[in-house]
């Protein structure tokens, strides 16, 4: 057993055995755990490092022959700085997959307080094998920003259902056996919510009222190199590597791009009460951003502690945990969790510059992949707009706050609509930036869902365990006249209407749609807009309502049909409204009287994008659309402009009969129902409208 100089933390092979390395600035001594049965209590071998042989500077190195795969890996560590506890088993943050004794939701061995009370349900980080996976020619699509239409889904809850139909339900495999209908719907990319290894068991560990909920979200990583192994039908061994892989390789074989949703703000080591597996007791001083008074660690993040994220050797282990995911896993891209956390120095305060921020967006290994921030964090630091760096996209919150008022009747808004749907100029257009800088969205995983957001006036997160205190209370929300499931036929027909609404605002709207699973079909929280811990039909998808509500399915189809044929609603350039070299104003914007809109209290209006390449950025000349958004609840008439020699042709609408079209002696009429949402194209010559 000798040491090995300039080694990089984790494990790597040599000819005889292995080297390990852990960093730890401040501790004093270090074991390596060795076990030959996985579910065993105890370590078959205990190795203790020696600081002047196996150590240089903050990283512990030993090389120890005889190692195999298969074998689990831990740390113990003592010290005098810091949270050191020579009993507490610590798992290797760069471990590439980890054994969990237990399944899903099972809490055998689980006991507050010191780990571990049963070391065989320790998770151990797992000894794996030379990397020899075939990724047969797999080629990422690469799919365009402007392209790009997002799905936001959760890879147990899109499959778990028992109605789900799959042979491994709520599993990476189940999940590849729905790609089909992924595809049928049009979306270019899956969002996962997270799937590096978390304890969906940790409610049960802080023994409160929260006791028998499951984290079912993630937001609560536990090792950062490792798929979820219980997101697996075979999760014992490299097989959930396996699966993952597999799962990516037939997504991009369905021309469907692979987005993580990663959480670097926070662990799940939570608070100074909570429990302490990896990082609290390798360095929490270097890991975490703490109190000046050392009473505990800095909630930014709303989950307890902060991850101190631009300390040097927490940017070089983010580094390369993303790097790990794009050149291993080959995922295409990232959302990072309450991203504002990286615009904080190691002390917690706001950073003009962000070296972590300028490192992930100038590293050559994720040159190609997507960036999507959260663009804020629990501790007040609101980004929109202003997130800093031009390589990255935001979600966009005012998008979805203000589409929601609109579409709910607050007055005074059709001006905030606009912008909105015209790419939230106000928020991005910068020299060098383009309106897919904004992710659009009406809905995600944390609040409503789209079938919610129109049948709950408030939230009901009683099975939460909470007392109704959780959960956001600003939803912009409205129930049409009865709170929640009723039979009452106009108000369900209004329901619908306005779901179409509201999807129909966000594929009109320039920048990058997202949509949030189940939203096609009208899947239901039963009014929880804060399921975090809910593991069963209140979270899963319903595939009886893929079924029951086809029709909004299709709509929804051809939503995403209608933005892809025409390029006029995927600019690359944000809209001048003004008069260009030899042609007229890229868009211009209408009243129902076809004067211009009535910006202060009016609640309607219509828009034309000139289809002219020169405006679009399209390879020819696209169509030319008028689009009418009518948040009255009255019916209204509008005057498309005329187009000589192309007539106005009507593509959808979100009502259910369709809109009267005259023509008068002043031209085309069009009336409208209330709250309704109606494209018209002019078609170029030979055109068929998109189906």
């Amino acid at each position: 057993m000798d040491n090995a100089k300039g080694q990089r933390p984790g494990v790597r092979w040599t000819d005889t055995g292995a080297v390990f390395t852990i960093f730890s600035l401040h501790a004093e001594r270090v074991w390596l755990m060795l076990f030959d049965g996985l579910d065993a209590a105890a370590p078959d071998r205990e190795i203790e490092l020696d600081p002047a042989a196996h150590r240089a500077g903050e990283l512990w190195t030993i090389e120890v022959d005889g190692v195999r795969a298969g074998q689990g890996y831990l740390y113990r560590m003592a010290g005098r700085e810091g949270l050191y506890d020579p009993r507490q088993w610590l798992l290797d943050p760069y471990a590439r997959a980890v054994h969990v004794a237990r399944g899903w939701g099972e809490w055998r061995g689980l006991e507050p307080g010191i780990w571990p009370r049963d070391g065989a349900a320790f998770p151990k980080g797992l000894l794996l094998a030379e990397d020899e996976y075939d990724w047969a020619g797999d080629r990422p699509p690469e799919t365009p920003l402007a392209e790009t239409v997002i799905y936001e889904a959760h890879l147990r809850g899109f499959t778990a259902h028992p109605n789900a139909g799959v042979v491994h339900p709520g599993t990476y495999r189940g999940f590849a056996e729905k790609i089909p209908y992924l595809r049928d719907l049009g979306v270019t990319a899956v969002e996962f919510m997270p799937l590096q290894e978390f304890n969906e068991m940790e409610f049960f560990l802080q023994n409160g009222p929260r006791r028998d909920l499951r984290n079912f979200w993630g937001y609560s990583t536990q090792s950062f190199f490792a798929p979820m192994a219980r997101y697996a039908a075979d999760r014992f061994g490299d097989a959930p590597i396996v699966e993952f892989r597999a799962l990516v390789r037939a997504l991009h074989a369905a021309g469907l791009e692979v987005i993580l949703d990663v959480v670097f703000n926070h662990t799940g080591e939570l608070d100074e009460k909570g429990p302490v597996f990896s990082f609290k007791g390798l360095d929490q001083t270097t890991y975490y951003i703490l109190k000046p008074d050392g009473s505990g660690y800095e909630n930014f993040t709303g989950c307890g502690n902060t991850v101190k994220a631009n300390h040097p050797a927490v940017q070089d282990f983010i580094l390369d945990c993303l790097r790990y995911w794009v050149e291993e896993m080959h995922v295409d891209g990232f959302r990072f969790d309450l991203a504002s956390v990286f615009a904080r120095d190691i002390d917690g305060r706001v950073l003009e510059r962000s070296p972590l921020i300028d490192r992930i967006s100038n590293d050559p290994a994720l040159a190609r992949s997507k960036l999507f921030a959260e663009a804020w964090d629990a501790a007040g630091l609101f980004q929109v707009g202003s997130f800093p760096h031009s390589r990255w996209s935001e979600w966009n919150g005012l998008f979805r706050d203000e589409v929601r008022r609109f579409w709910a009747g607050e007055p005074h808004l059709l001006g905030r609509l606009a912008t909105r749907l015209a790419g939230s100029a106000d928020l991005y257009d910068r020299p060098g930036q383009t309106p897919q800088k904004s992710v659009n969205f009406v809905a995600c995983h944390d609040g409503f869902t789209l079938a919610d957001l129109v049948r709950y006036a408030a939230p009901h997160n009683d099975p939460n365990g909470e007392g109704g205190r959780d959960g956001e209370k600003h939803n912009h929300s409205a129930n049409h006249g009865v709170e929640g499931p009723t039979d009452d036929p106009e108000i369900e027909s209004l329901r619908l209407r306005q779901q179409k609404n509201f999807l129909a605002t966000l594929f009109l709207s320039q920048g990058v749609p997202m949509l949030m699973a189940g939203d096609e079909c009208g899947r239901t929280q039963r009014g929880n807009n804060n399921a975090y811990g809910q593991d069963n039909e209140i979270s899963w998808l319903d595939w009886d309502l893929a079924r029951k509500n086809e029709a909004l399915r299709a709509f929804v189809g051809r939503l995403i049909a209608f933005r892809r044929a025409h390029p006029g609603l995927r600019r690359t350039g944000f809209f001048s409204g003004r008069s260009g070299e030899g042609r007229g104003p890229d868009i211009f914007w209408f009243g129902p009287d076809g004067g211009a809109p009535d910006w202060h209290d009016g609640n309607a209006l219509a828009f034309f994008i000139d289809g002219d390449r020169r405006n679009t950025g399209g390879p020819a000349d696209d169509d030319d659309l008028y689009l009418i958004v009518n948040g009255s609840p009255e019916a209204r008439t509008f005057r498309p402009p005329e187009r000589s020699g192309r007539p106005w042709r009507l593509a959808w609408s979100t009502m259910e009969a369709e809109p009267r079209i005259e023509d008068s002696e002043n031209g085309l009429l069009i009336r409208v129902e209330g709250r309704s949402v109606t494209a018209l194209n002019a078609p170029m010559p030979n055109a068929s409208i998109p189906k």
